[in-house]
């Protein structure tokens, strides 16, 4: 029978594959985002700026204090890296959520389970890039590489995964191969959230892996944060119950709170994943997790997982990385169960 030997769970935003000299172009987007969520409230760039003033962000938010941050998350990454390597498992189970990359409005499952052979990721097109996102560019090449690559996937465990989740009542959404409707500066190609972990922990000498995708993103079918955490213990039961001998690690990937960081908060929910503390992780209002910091859904079913496999939970390192004096960045957490 499976094992599960491994977990972690690592941000990935794009901060953390920018020079911090370039930090900056971020901001364009922020300034022009209507909706910049913090606490519960989308806010405008400038309201969040008076409201955040007398955090002195600006400090925070200089260039000296971003290469110092930067430099921190990388050696965090390499760490989860070496712990990848050292317990070098036999497939991997990588829960992470899509942002319109493949999914789009012509279908947006709430869980969806891929079951292909293997997943295809492409560097993007030169017009592609002209396309995305103010800063995006600059951070693509941490989760899409050089050459069209093909990475192995582990087809019987997700199979059985979506089997064994419609036993235990998840209708979850299926994919043998990845749909590409979606936004045209990324379709053809592997959401950011896993080629982040391909690249960035298995530095493109994967294992194979199962993709498990959560719509943290798009109302109005987000799962709740008590949802999530249910499907997490369904998960490990769906694992933990494959035929096969295989040592299995499960990776989270996104978070922590963005697009406005919220180190209360993020520092909160770390506590109550060491804990296990279930009521904690699933209580916090719905509105608090909405933009970026929805992708605590991800850590959320990966966190009870290995709590529940008996692995005990180490902070390699938190780190808040701010671009303005608003408050808008991307916190970073990095943390393995062992």
């Amino acid at each position: 029978m499976a094992k599960i030997v491994l977990g972690m769970a690592t941000s990935h935003g794009p901060l953390l594959s920018t020079p911090p000299e370039q930090w900056g172009e971020r901001v364009k987007a922020d300034r022009t985002n209507p909706a910049l969520w913090f606490r519960g409230t989308p806010y405008k760039f400038d309201a969040l700026e008076t409201l955040r003033s007398a955090e002195k962000l600006d400090q925070k938010s200089e260039l000296a204090e971003r290469q110092t941050r930067y430099a921190r998350c990388r050696k965090a990454l390499d760490a989860l890296a070496a712990t990848f390597e050292t317990a070098n498992p036999d497939v991997v189970v990588i829960v992470g959520n899509d942002q319109q990359e493949i999914f789009c409005d012509k279908n947006m499952p709430a869980f969806s389970v891929y079951w292909g052979e293997s997943v295809t990721n492409r560097p993007p097109t030169e017009e592609q890039m002209a396309k995305m996102p103010p800063g995006s560019s600059l951070a693509t090449f941490a989760h899409r590489p050089e050459k069209e690559t093909h990475y192995p996937c582990a087809p019987d465990l997700g199979r059985h995964i979506i089997q064994t989740m419609m036993d235990k009542e998840f209708d979850v959404g299926t994919s043998k191969a990845l749909p590409s409707d979606g936004l045209e500066w990324s379709r053809d190609s592997l959401p950011h959230a896993f080629g982040f972990i391909l690249r960035q922990i298995m530095k493109d000498r994967p294992v194979p892996h199962v993709p498990v995708m959560i719509n943290t993103f798009y109302p109005p079918n987000q799962p709740t944060a008590q949802r999530c955490h249910r499907f997490g213990l369904a998960l490990k039961e769906a694992i933990e119950g494959f035929p096969k001998d295989a040592r299995v690690a499960v990776i989270a990937s996104g978070g922590l709170s963005h697009f406005v960081v919220d180190e209360d908060l993020d520092q909160k929910f770390l506590g109550f994943l060491k804990k296990g503390d279930v009521k904690g992780m699933t209580t916090m209002p719905e509105t608090f997790l909405q933009s970026g910091t929805s992708e605590f859904k991800n850590w959320i079913p990966v966190g009870a997982i290995a709590h529940g496999a008996g692995l005990a939970m180490d902070v390699v390192d938190y780190v808040p990385c701010y671009r303005s004096s608003a408050g808008t960045g991307n916190a970073m957490g990095f943390v393995r169960w062992t």
